[in-house]
């Protein structure tokens, strides 16, 4: 169990639902019969607040648990896909219906794809958002050799496309790579040394890596390692805003889909 935001919501929606279904029941008949026929009291306060907010904290609870979720991007660990002050939406239902806090799966749908970006909790503190993309299933050997992936055996082809120039890190070389359906952006730093890795990924579990390759701390290293299942949150779906404060917005990334 996480004591997050979730948790929050999820305490607040019971309490005030409590109150409410009480007093309905069983406080309110009273205060009427008390009144024998002239003007029934007030409302207590605590009445009117929990019978006005209820409905409101259980929507965003709903909202947040099985459709989407609000996050903001806190580093430049998946440039150029995603940068620091990015908020995005997440999509809580792709990969099946989950129980707020508890965590626990009540509806299958679909699984983790190799390629999506995916938010998880951090399995040494749960607490902690981590977004990577992925990169190896259950079961898949990944090798990261030279800063060149092999799933299986078989070499990922990236084509090399010129140099960023951007929201930091401008003249790191950018590279076309192809995990998935679709090819996505990753970053190369000149004169990193590149972080190698070789292992096979666990039962039930996920590898995953930023696209900044030189600038990302993912499951090739030990506080991150391999993601139960269990602790996958949702899909990065869309951008919605950039602020990164103290610099203005960045109106352009509004709307900009993450794949």
């Amino acid at each position: 169990m996480v004591f997050d935001f979730s948790f929050v919501l999820v305490l607040a929606t019971a309490v005030t639902g409590l109150v409410w279904l009480a007093d309905a029941r069983y406080f309110k008949p009273r205060r009427l019969a008390a009144a024998q026929g002239g003007v029934p009291p007030a409302e207590p306060v605590l009445v009117e607040y929990s019978r006005s907010f209820f409905p409101i904290i259980l929507f965003v609870l709903l909202i947040r648990s099985f459709l989407f979720e609000p996050f903001r991007i806190p580093s430049d660990s998946m440039m150029p896909t995603l940068l620091d002050g990015d908020f995005i939406f997440v999509n809580k239902f792709t990969y099946g219906l989950r129980l707020p806090v508890l965590n626990t799966e009540v509806v299958k749908l679909g699984r983790p794809e190799r390629g999506d970006v995916v938010v998880f909790r951090l399995p040494s503190d749960p607490a902690t958002n981590y977004i990577k993309r992925l990169v190896g299933l259950p079961g898949d050997h990944v090798v990261v050799r030279e800063k060149r992936v092999w799933i299986n055996g078989e070499l990922q082809p990236v084509e090399y496309d010129g140099l960023y120039e951007g929201f930091g890190h401008t003249g790191a070389q950018i590279g076309l790579e192809q995990l998935g359906a679709r090819p996505h952006r990753v970053l190369f730093i000149p004169n990193r040394p590149s972080y190698d890795f070789d292992d096979v990924v666990p039962a039930g579990h996920y590898f995953f890596m930023g696209d900044n390759r030189d600038n990302s701390r993912d499951s090739r290293f030990p506080e991150v390692g391999y993601v139960p299942e269990d602790l996958v949150v949702g899909k990065a779906v869309v951008v919605w805003l950039n602020w990164n404060l103290p610099n203005a917005p960045i109106w352009s990334r509004i709307g900009d889909s993450i794949h």
